[in-house]
């Protein structure tokens, strides 16, 4: 009897331990931004996914404009671009997760002008860069101590398209790694075109292909689905959305708009992500300052339109689902604020809760487990 007594108590607790490691609801929103205004760098708030309530945490000050983050695998480091001209970098900072805080580790060359996106591979050995102006893909080592190493690679890109005041050259705008970890997608909204490279056993990328997107639509980022099946660009220029097959390669699908048929304003889309439960796609507008919502088919990945709501501010530049699916955060670049919207997960609809973080030119948002 008290051996069973013991086993039940034992069950009991593991039990215990994995609801509250799945209930986790805290999380420490990281906030990239630009420093043309009043933004002194990086900032750190504390988020309830319960709530949507935020608290100010930290800002890692002295950074000029740390636009685009990401997170290394662990959440203990964060590398940012500077997008700034003609000399881009990346920062390398270590995060504190009990504390929130922020420490400069180190500062390495983009490899280019204006760098405007950076990922790391699953591993957290290589980050990929794409630099807009300069029109270049640059690949950067992860050191051991987690320093961001010298320039280990910059490919150049070469090509133009029809949109004459935004086509006459390339310009790289994301560098997302693929589920295979060795795959790398770029969408170049200069020539049209999702070129796809494969990192070799060298660190280095070669190239392998590329995907043909419409001429004048501007592939912008690139998400991939939860279940790695199919994956989704946001295009710039054309205001669309185009779902891919992804098997190797990228076979699409189905291209989407992401304005109502009566608008008839400039628009240039933003941002895209997929909910965690992958039900649900979410893409931005800036000029129609909206972000749109569509029901994902779990089977064949095309996307059926849900609504549209108003981001609640101007040019939202990025956006994001916090880790629970329970809120949506925008990033309004021209009114300096993050407007909170809470998530139905049954219907992909948003409402706004009128909560919103003040902040000057927020452009990436991260979360981090507290």
């Amino acid at each position: 009897m008290i051996r069973l007594l013991l086993i039940s108590i034992c069950i009991m607790s593991f039990t215990q331990t994995i609801s509250q490691s799945k209930g986790k609801k805290t999380f420490h929103l990281i906030v990239g931004t630009y420093t043309n205004r009043t933004s002194e760098g990086i900032y750190v708030y504390e988020f309830n996914a319960r709530t949507g309530a935020v608290k100010s945490v930290s800002v890692a000050s002295g950074l000029k404009n740390p636009s685009f983050l990401t997170v290394a695998p662990g959440g203990k480091n964060i590398y940012a671009v500077a997008e700034n001209e003609p000399d881009g970098s990346v920062y390398a900072l270590q995060f504190n997760s009990a504390t929130g805080q922020l420490k400069l580790m180190n500062e390495q060359s983009s490899g280019g002008a204006h760098p405007c996106y950076i990922d790391i591979d699953h591993a957290g050995n290589r980050l990929v860069v794409a630099n807009y102006t300069s029109a270049s893909v640059s690949v950067l080592p992860v050191k051991e101590n987690k320093l961001v190493g010298e320039l280990l690679q910059n490919i150049p890109h070469t090509g133009s398209s029809i949109n004459p005041d935004r086509q006459t050259s390339p310009h790289p705008h994301s560098a997302v790694f693929g589920a295979k970890n060795n795959d790398v997608f770029v969408p170049d909204l200069g020539q049209d075109k999702i070129i796809q490279y494969q990192l070799e056993k060298a660190g280095t990328l070669k190239e392998v292909g590329f995907v043909q997107a419409e001429p004048g639509s501007g592939p912008r980022h690139l998400i991939f689905h939860p279940n790695q099946k199919f994956a989704y660009v946001i295009n710039e220029l054309n205001a669309s959305i185009i779902a891919y097959q992804y098997d190797k390669t990228l076979i699409p699908i189905q291209t989407i708009k992401t304005l109502p048929d009566d608008f008839t304003g400039k628009n240039w889309c933003a941002d895209i992500h997929v909910s965690p439960d992958g039900l649900f796609l979410y893409g931005t507008n800036r000029g129609h300052d909206s972000i749109v919502c569509y029901k994902i088919d779990p089977a064949t990945g095309q996307l059926t339109f849900v609504e549209r709501q108003s981001v609640q501010g101007k040019w939202p530049r990025n956006f994001m689902i916090d880790p629970t699916g329970n809120f949506v955060l925008v990033a309004n670049q021209e009114t300096d604020n993050i407007t909170i919207f809470q998530r139905n997960k049954t219907t992909g609809k948003l409402t706004f809760t009128g909560n919103e973080i003040k902040v000057s030119m927020p452009v990436c948002l991260r979360m981090v487990e507290k």
